[in-house]
């Protein structure tokens, strides 16, 4: 019997977050559904969609081309999309919510998991309730620093990948409450440096770590982003001169994140809270899938506007 097509039935969905870092995840496990940049798009607007700075789209890695490398290692495959509908590699945030959701659902045991990103093989540990831990794998540092103008300041910014690129920019003499209270605006840096676009975080020290605020490729500003305390993490323990082992906590506008620099990799460990359950509507998808073809009337146009995610 032929599968109803996606656009003809109710999807299911389940909002989530960590540290305030929010995603809508779609279990599609036999990868049945169209996943489209304009959807996805839709579906993250604050105003007419659902809400959120990304899509966690949960496929079996059997059923998914994108990870057929992982066949095999890993049963679960991560398509993490950002809220502009673009393809990113890895999210730390998102990581944690697609393995707390996987056991949550039933789909896994309490214990250790493996999860394929493209960015490579995530090894996470979910416990029956509280946070959640994820190997992050090795920071890669850039060579040098790279000019970076964001707050109204160019900063000397450090290069960081945590398999996606990352800018750290370190305002020494703001604290805080400052930092809390700045405009941080979209970010300017050389295309050559980052031909895929880079993640800006603004970093202050805190009374027992670091405090930061990010804004991210394809989203803008959001509450937390666990690649980007990674970064801050192991660029603000090299600055001070600490090597493996160190331990950071980090400070973000949705909570605090802890990262654990080791000798071989970076653990990263904060909640991952499931929100709720929900539909969404078939009607409400074709209209979604019609302005992405430019078939709906002007009217509808509303439901996708170009900008950002987060309004």
């Amino acid at each position: 019997m032929r599968r109803p097509a996606p656009y003809d039935r109710r999807v299911r969905y389940v909002k989530g977050h960590g540290t305030g870092n929010d995603f809508v995840i779609l279990p599609d496990a036999d990868g049945d559904l169209d996943l489209s940049t304009q959807l996805v798009r839709a579906i993250c607007h604050r105003g007419t969609g659902v809400g959120a700075d990304g899509v966690l789209r949960v496929v079996l890695v059997a059923a998914e081309p994108a990870a057929a490398a992982y066949l095999g290692a890993a049963r679960w495959f991560m398509d993490y999309r950002n809220a502009d509908g673009s393809i990113a590699e890895m999210c730390g945030n998102g990581v944690r919510v697609f393995a707390r959701y996987l056991v949550d659902a039933g789909y896994e045991m309490p214990g250790s998991l493996v999860i394929a990103t493209r960015a490579g093989l995530r090894s996470v540990e979910v416990p029956p309730a509280g946070d959640v831990s994820v190997d992050m794998g090795p920071p890669a540092f850039a060579a040098g620093t790279v000019p970076v103008t964001v707050v109204g300041r160019e900063f000397a910014a450090v290069g960081v990948s945590m398999g996606n690129p990352h800018a750290v920019c370190f305002a020494d003499d703001l604290g805080p409450s400052e930092l809390a209270r700045l405009d941080l605006g979209a970010p300017v840096f050389p295309a050559e440096a980052f031909p895929d676009g880079v993640n800006v975080e603004v970093v202050v020290p805190s009374a027992d770590g670091v405090a930061m605020r990010v804004f991210e490729r394809g989203v803008g500003e959001t509450a937390s982003c666990g690649t980007g305390a990674c970064a801050v993490a192991v660029a603000w323990a090299a600055r001070v001169g600490g090597t493996p082992p160190s331990e950071v906590l980090v400070d973000l506008p949705g909570g605090r994140l802890t990262v654990d620099w080791r000798e071989t990799t970076v653990i990263l460990r904060g909640p991952a809270v499931l929100v709720s359950d929900g539909v969404l509507r078939p009607e409400w998808i074709r209209q979604a899938a019609e302005v992405a073809s430019g078939t709906a009337a002007a009217g509808a146009q509303a439901l996708v506007p170009a900008g950002t995610g987060r309004s």
